[in-house]
């Protein structure tokens, strides 16, 4: 695991995962031979047997995908250190998995939200800077909670984030986060004069009650209540990151632009916005299309 985090920036949340995923397979692979695995007798057989019990048990596909990377992802390792004379894992075969369609929030009813009255104190603040940097910035909730103070330059409206992979980039926000951002190191302070000496965390820029760093799971409930709505429902904050992608695709930005804002390395992984992005194609092709609308006296 500490080799995974070196070499790929990978998140605790991710570790923890990835150590889950070894541990169910070794308890099978246990249950399987009757006797403690033991790294020697992996076989290709006891791999496939792993993956054919999760599908037979009704796991979802990309489960058992991101399960098998695991495993290979071990296996690799395993076969690197010489502990094994072959990688058993090597040719396991995995589910077809669809992309789900992202979730995206309606601009207006989003809107509406981030504009209501939050309150005044110290911790509504803070809510409102990062709910408003997860929407108006793209960032993922990992990226929000390890900014520091240092990498928010707040005239000129940029950030420097540091993504998946360990990866770092710039990011621009506009002037409703700058103004939540500006209220919220107003009062920063309080926040972090909870802290009892030597605990806290003073460079960090979004605090919890304590004076701590603020934690995804803070950040999730955070979203879940301060944008709960009939028509939203509790929304994941990932589903900020991609109505900003998809709101900005719908107003002409470029798949490109895009793609550098949001830290993918690939532009495939971007263009998934296309298919939940039609409000810009149809305004386009009903303003251009002479035969588009009916006349008005068929309507």
């Amino acid at each position: 695991m500490r080799e995974i985090r070196h070499l790929e920036g990978r998140s605790p949340h991710t570790l923890r995962a990835y150590a889950g995923d070894l541990g169910a397979f070794f308890r099978f692979l246990a249950g399987l031979t009757g006797r403690p695995a033991v790294f020697a007798d992996l076989t290709p057989a006891h791999a496939r047997l792993w993956v054919a019990a999760q599908q037979a048990a009704g796991a979802r596909p990309r489960s058992i995908a991101r399960r098998r990377s695991s495993l290979r992802r071990f296996t690799r390792f395993l076969r690197r250190e010489g502990h094994l004379q072959s990688d058993p894992a090597q040719r396991l075969p995995g589910p077809r998995t669809g992309r789900p369609l992202p979730q995206t929030l309606p601009a207006d009813r989003l809107q509406r939200r981030l504009d209501a009255d939050w309150g005044e104190r110290a911790a509504d603040r803070r809510d409102r800077a990062a709910c408003e940097l997860l929407y108006g910035a793209g960032l993922r909730v990992s990226e929000l909670v390890g900014l520091d103070l240092g990498d928010v330059d707040l005239p000129a409206g940029w950030l420097r984030v540091r993504g998946k992979g360990a990866r770092e980039r710039a990011v621009c926000f506009g002037e409703r986060a700058a103004a939540a951002l500006r209220a919220y190191l107003g009062v920063r302070g309080e926040l972090r004069g909870n802290a009892r000496a030597g605990e806290g965390a003073p460079g960090a820029l979004f605090l919890n009650a304590r004076g701590g760093r603020l934690t995804a799971r803070s950040v999730q409930r955070i979203v879940h209540s301060r944008l709960a709505d009939p028509l939203l429902g509790r929304p994941h904050p990932h589903a900020l990151r991609h109505s900003f992608a998809t709101h900005m695709l719908d107003r002409g930005a470029d798949l490109r632009a895009i793609q550098a804002l949001l830290g993918h390395r690939s532009l495939d992984t971007t263009q998934i916005y296309t298919h939940v992005s039609t409000a810009a194609l149809r305004e386009s092709f009903e303003r251009a299309h002479p035969r588009a609308r009916a006349p008005r006296s068929d309507r």
